[in-house]
């Protein structure tokens, strides 16, 4: 290949067309995605995408997710990289595949090219019939109106043939599916009518129900368990011990229910080590031994020790500096330890049969779940097939791949049936790997002209990444607890660009000296892995909160202060854009529990940017925060699916509301205590805003990453706007209203006394 060709990344590992794209044997084209759906809209947005390249109709389109059978290894599906790469991939590889079409099509009807048109799969000579007898060249003359289908020249055969770069795909303008707002998305039907077959509904052949005993700390160690109860069950199939992991499988659910309970009140458990207090686990972290690195354009580059190596600012001078004069501010945030939450409690089905294991999983990345458990299991991976079956939905690593292990480990009791394992509600809440907690100071300058002079941001947290084989080891839940035991890998920091904890460390703005330090700590009482947005959610928050207090310092408006310091002109037409369409100027509200925000981030420094502007009031009964309204603009290059990018920015909000203003994991010195829906409380229906959201297309532009970006920027608009309703900085999520209440006392004089 020439050097000065590039393929897609995901296209330039696996060249081969047949990898992506497969012509069926009549009236359909089945492509591929090493992607999985967890309801981002990603068998869509594929679908757009192969149909606009190859001149389908929509419905002329299948799509098949990952699968280790395939080959087609996409690693995880995380970070708002789906479209983004497993997109650009395809719509290379179907340009490409459209090509050869084209010229077998050019062969069989003895015609240039050039005389060929498209049209659902259908490829005709261009051109009237009566074509010479208007002057046309001779070989239209009884060419015309001839056709042969996509089906007749390769259907149920092979391409082979390798991605060349040298086809260029269509240009935006010719675009007649992808942009546009009127297809709808292909599994819509299927989730609205109940025909999608989730994970969790598998009924194959033969299948058996599996349950497994958790132990009563996260620590504990079992020691005995008389199992003649839960065996003397009818129905129950097999009672599995493995050291500590505990299991049952039964003829059916209720009898795996039923002896799971009998098992664990007569289990015999040495209890582990003792948590921290959970009340104010910032502090806890703050006050930990770790390691710190700088961070420079993203990356942490050095090891530092802070205490020797802060940086102080070029100018100090109080808060009160008359003005003029420049002056630094110092604020500290937090955010707590927070769950995916999934709706449907995790659950897989695994069939041991003949030496080879079989295992459906709604997993985010079926290579890795196989790799991992390869190791774990002491079996070669190719015995192994995981195959992605959508779940209920989870936009990070919940519980499903330990979920898929154990299911594993109880169907090698009961060789030959698939056994499907599902968690509990209390399982899920008390089991899952956590968003990780965050504790940020920031420390800014403001020269006498009104500008960020100096900007330093400490952010201390954990792994962010535990997925099974993070650091070359599996990590399952119940790996420790078996005999001999798969120990989970003792989390270390990760130095990539934007990854974990220093995702979006580094401010959007232009700031003259910047200094930004993770701090990283290992030794943490709950395991913790990937949650949508990662650190972003934490880092964007701090950062757009302080930048609003800084703008008030200033007696600058909030939109007129970013405006200042944004060198990035998408950046800057998303932040007006947002301002505009929620008909917000920046000015200060004048009625008291009553305000407006505004907070802008591009994700990753490197995908979608997005504003928000939020809208809320304080219930006066309640000191409850109300979110009236969400305004969001965005930017994410060449759209693909414009409801889909839609779903994807106001889901991402509405999560982020219900982190910002709810959701907090609860644990005593035992055990996680947040065990349902009530200890665990989320945003309800009735507590749902309004939302608004713009769109900036970019055709000719990159795909953008978008389920992720309006995190941050959602959290950070609230938390300006209840500033602006109260004039008190509520600084630690989740912004409760025992938070508003212990501001209330000053609040009313401090409000007044700001307008």
């Amino acid at each position: 290949m020439s050097a000065d060709i590039v393929l897609p990344a995901s296209l330039d590992a696996h060249p081969d067309l047949d990898t992506w794209l497969r012509v069926d044997p009549s009236d359909t084209v089945t492509v591929f995605t090493g992607k999985v759906e967890i309801g981002q809209g990603i068998v869509s947005a594929i679908a757009r995408i192969a149909a606009e390249e190859l001149d389908l109709a929509m419905d002329q389109v299948r799509v098949e997710t990952a699968d280790t059978a395939h080959g087609l290894n996409e690693g995880h599906t995380a970070g708002s990289m789906s479209v983004e790469q497993s997109g650009a991939a395809l719509r290379q590889a179907a340009a490409e595949a459209r090509a050869h079409l084209l010229g077998l099509a050019s062969a069989a009807l003895d015609v240039p090219v050039d005389a060929l048109v498209v049209r659902d799969g259908t490829i005709s000579v261009d051109g009237p019939a009566d074509a010479a007898s208007h002057g046309e060249p001779p070989w239209t003359s009884g060419a015309a109106g001839r056709s042969v289908s996509y089906w007749d020249l390769l259907g149920g055969r092979r391409f082979d043939r390798r991605a060349s770069g040298r086809v260029r795909p269509k240009k935006p303008s010719a675009h007649r599916i992808v942009g546009r707002p009127d297809a709808r998305r292909i599994d819509l039907r299927g989730l609205i009518t109940g025909d999608t077959r989730f994970v969790s509904d598998l009924r194959p052949d033969g299948l058996a129900y599996g349950r497994v005993v958790r132990p009563p700390t996260r620590t504990a160690s079992l020691v005995d368990v008389d199992d003649a109860a839960a065996r003397a069950v009818y129905g129950v199939i097999a009672v599995v011990r493995n050291g500590s992991f505990l299991g049952v499988v039964a003829e059916r659910e209720s009898q795996a229910v039923r002896a799971g309970d009998l098992l664990r009140r007569r289990a015999n458990w040495a209890d582990g080590t003792a948590l921290p207090a959970a009340g104010d686990t910032a502090t806890w972290l703050r006050e930990q031994p770790g390691r710190a690195f700088l961070v420079v354009d993203g990356t942490p580059i050095t090891e530092v020790d802070p205490a020797v190596d802060a940086v102080e600012p070029e100018t100090d001078g109080a808060v009160e500096s008359a003005s003029g004069e420049p002056w630094t501010l110092e604020a500290s945030y937090s955010r707590p330890y927070l769950m995916h939450g999934s709706i449907g409690p995790s659950a897989a089905v695994a069939r041991w049969d003949d030496g080879r294991l079989d295992v459906w999983t709604s997993s985010q990345s079926v290579y890795t779940l196989r790799a991992a458990m390869s190791i774990a299991l002491d079996m070669p991976m190719e015995r192994i097939r995981a195959r992605h079956v959508v779940g209920a939905g989870c936009y990070g690593h919940n519980g499903a791949d330990d979920a898929a292990f154990e299911a594993a480990l109880l169907a090698m009791a009961v060789p030959g049936r698939p056994v499907r394992l599902q968690w509990s509600r209390a399982d899920e809440h008390q089991w899952e790997p956590y968003g990780a907690p965050a504790y940020l100071e920031m420390r800014a300058t403001i020269d006498g002209d009104g500008r960020v002079s100096d900007w330093c941001h400490d952010v201390w947290g954990t792994s962010h990444l535990s997925r099974p084989l993070a650091g070359g080891r599996p990590n399952f839940v119940s790996g420790p607890l078996l005999d001999p035991p798969v120990a989970m890998r003792v989390p270390e920091p990760t130095l990539g660009k934007e990854v974990g904890i220093h995702r979006n460390a580094a401010p959007i703005y232009d700031f003259p000296r910047q200094r930004i330090v993770k701090h990283f700590v290992a030794a943490m009482p709950l395991r913790t892995s990937s949650l949508r947005s990662l650190g972003a959610h934490a880092n964007v928050f701090a950062i757009e909160s302080f930048m609003d207090e800084l703008a008030v310092l200033a007696q600058v408006s909030p939109i007129d202060f970013r405006l200042r310091h944004l060198g990035d002109e998408r950046a800057c037409a998303v932040l007006t854009e947002a301002a505009r369409a929620a008909d917000w100027h920046g000015e200060r509200s004048t009625t008291f529990g009553h305000g407006t925000g505004i907070a802008i981030a591009r994700y990753k420094n490197r995908a979608g940017y997005a504003a928000v502007v939020a809208r809320v009031h304080i219930d006066d009964a309640t000191s409850r925060i109300v979110v009236d309204s969400l305004t969001i603009a965005a930017d994410c290059g060449e759209i693909v699916d414009p409801r889909g990018l839609v779903n994807q920015l106001e889901g991402g909000a509405l999560q982020a509301t219900s982190w910002t203003l709810r959701e907090r994991v609860e644990f005593d010195e035992t055990m996680v205590t947040s065990v349902d829906w009530e200890t665990y409380p989320i945003l309800r229906f009735p507590d749902v805003p309004s939302v608004e959201t713009v769109l900036l297309d970019r055709p000719g532009l990159p795909y953008l990453g978008a389920g992720e970006i309006t995190q941050g920027p959602t959290a950070g608009a609230i938390g300006n706007a209840v500033f602006d309703a109260i004039g008190y900085r509520l600084r630690d999520m989740p912004l409760t209203p025992d938070a508003v209440r212990r501001a209330a006392a000053t609040t009313d004089s401090a409000w007044a006394a700001a307008r």
